[in-house]
């Protein structure tokens, strides 16, 4: 059995949250929310929020099931852009440089091992 969570207009660039993302990848739920706990990254937080949230998924989909958590791993998690907000910033000169404020969207895909 598989549910799926979807977090949108994360404020952080794709290439920071990939970072964090890759090391829970493959490893069950309360590992991954464990090694979420102590990396000091910030983006950690929506990425917890969002396996937690597909966990959730999980058991409201099939209300008639029990799920022991250390059953559940994260099948497939992934990253992919969202938009991005153009900013100007002023130098001298009468120049401006660009800022380009990026935004990530999260998708978060859990499975019990138990079932194949």
């Amino acid at each position: 059995m598989e549910a799926r969570a979807v977090r949108k207009y994360i404020p952080s660039s794709p290439r920071k949250m990939r970072r964090v993302v890759n090391v829970v990848r493959g490893r069950s739920v309360p590992e991954a929310l464990n090694v979420l706990h102590f990396l000091p990254q910030a983006v950690t937080r929506p990425v917890s929020l969002a396996i937690r949230s597909a966990v959730h998924n999980l058991m409201d989909k099939n209300p008639d099931e029990r799920f022991d958590e250390n059953d559940l791993f994260v099948k497939e998690i992934r990253v992919d852009e969202g938009p991005v907000l153009k900013r100007i910033r002023p130098v001298p000169r009468g120049q401006a440089h660009p800022i380009r404020k990026r935004m990530s969207h999260l998708t978060v895909t859990i499975k019990a091992e138990n079932e194949d």
